[in-house]
């Protein structure tokens, strides 16, 4: 089954009490036990959910994998995968990683007594020689996050392996349609479903899936413990979003890689990273690992004037915080998904005062170029 018909056909999308042809919302926090002394699937809604329990065999359907998890958000799943290590342990993280990845790990995990080095990962060398007899996790983030940098799944995965290091990697940017980390190697694959899997700006969402049942288990346990359950809502919300995700998706993409090309030839725009161009550094390692260049794209004006004036002159966009909607969504990674570390932090990651990050909707292109052209020409 390809993946278009997985999503409205792959995983529990019928009511199997009803025959309703969406799952329904079972908005409750408690289940009558029938006999109090059998094991039944449901009794509290924090170990389990029908509605919740259809969203998790559906990302690891989408997923290739064996066991699904949903969190109240992308942040509460990281945090929750990431907890499985002990005291002592040691990882390893790209630099330029997620802003609140790299909070969680700079200012939470220590506490612990869990540290981490932070490498740049298109260096295997250089990963290679971060690992210690006390590290125990490779943690991915490919395409990056706002700067689109690429990293080589199959050789960190590989390298992971020979040191017997877990592998967990974050696959929001380009989603389980078009990058696969289970079926390279990778042992647990974090979504923010926030994002393009749900796909309209009303849900925060965090999906896990991976094929280990031991580690499967111990993720239960902590999602159990730490009660950051999705609600019930949220997970209807997502199920009804995933069906069209396929269309909502390829038309994204071709947006993005229209508009990744008019920004690159435009003379006001300095520098364009989206992975999809022949001009990005490790387009040929993206493009053997992923489907596509995705439907995100990152671009350099040099200033913080000229970011300004931009955004205050484009009409179709909005400027949000946040990517994967339906609608276009300009961001300005410097003050929002990476507000929470320092200037210089930001600077070190090239993450700059003159850099905006555009999540490409579904409108029509003509349009998108339209809008674009005529906020640029008043810089």
């Amino acid at each position: 089954m390809l993946d278009n018909t997985k999503l409205l056909h792959g995983y529990p999308v019928v009511d199997p009490y009803t025959g309703a042809a969406s799952i329904p919302k079972y908005q409750a926090s408690t289940f009558n036990q029938t006999d109090i002394f059998a094991k039944q699937d449901y009794s509290y809604t924090r170990f389990g959910n029908p509605t919740v329990s259809a969203l998790e065999e559906g990302i690891a359907e989408l997923e290739n994998g064996k066991y699904g998890f949903a969190f109240s958000s992308g942040m509460s799943a990281i945090a929750t995968v990431l907890m499985q290590l002990d005291a002592g342990d040691h990882l390893i993280v790209p630099n330029e990683v997620y802003g609140g990845t790299c909070q969680f790990t700079k200012e939470i995990l220590p506490s612990f007594d869990i540290h981490a080095s932070f490498v740049d990962y298109s260096d295997l060398e250089a990963v290679k020689a971060a690992i210690t007899p006390k590290t125990k996790v490779l943690y991915l983030e490919t395409p990056s996050n706002p700067l689109l940098k690429v990293c080589d799944i199959r050789a960190l995965v590989q390298l992971a392996k020979a040191h017997h290091l877990t592998t967990i990697m974050d696959n929001t940017f380009m989603t389980p349609l078009y990058q696969k980390p289970l079926d390279l190697g990778v042992d647990i694959v974090i979504e923010s479903a926030t994002k393009f899997l749900n796909g309209h700006s009303d849900v925060v969402a965090g999906l896990v899936s991976l094929n280990d049942e031991k580690m499967a288990n111990k993720i239960k346990l902590y999602q159990k413990a730490f009660g950051a359950i999705l609600g019930v809502e949220e997970a209807w919300l997502i199920l009804r979003g995933m069906k069209t995700m396929g269309i909502r998706m390829e038309k994204s993409c071709e947006n993005a890689m229209q508009l990744a090309n008019f920004l690159e030839q435009h003379a006001k725009v300095e520098k364009v990273f989206y992975p999809g161009l022949s001009s990005h550094p490790d387009s040929d390692i993206h493009l053997a690992q992923a489907k596509n260049g995705g439907a995100v794209l990152s671009f350099e004006l040099g200033s913080e004037d000229k970011v300004s004036c931009l955004t205050k002159h484009l009409k179709i966009p909005i400027i949000a915080v946040s990517l994967g909607g339906v609608e276009s969504i300009v961001s300005y990674p410097r003050t929002m998904s990476h507000a929470c570390i320092s200037e210089e932090e930001r600077l070190e990651q090239g993450v700059t005062p003159g850099l905006l990050r555009l999540s490409c909707g579904i409108e029509d292109i003509d349009d998108l170029l339209a809008d674009f052209e005529q906020a640029l020409s008043y810089i």
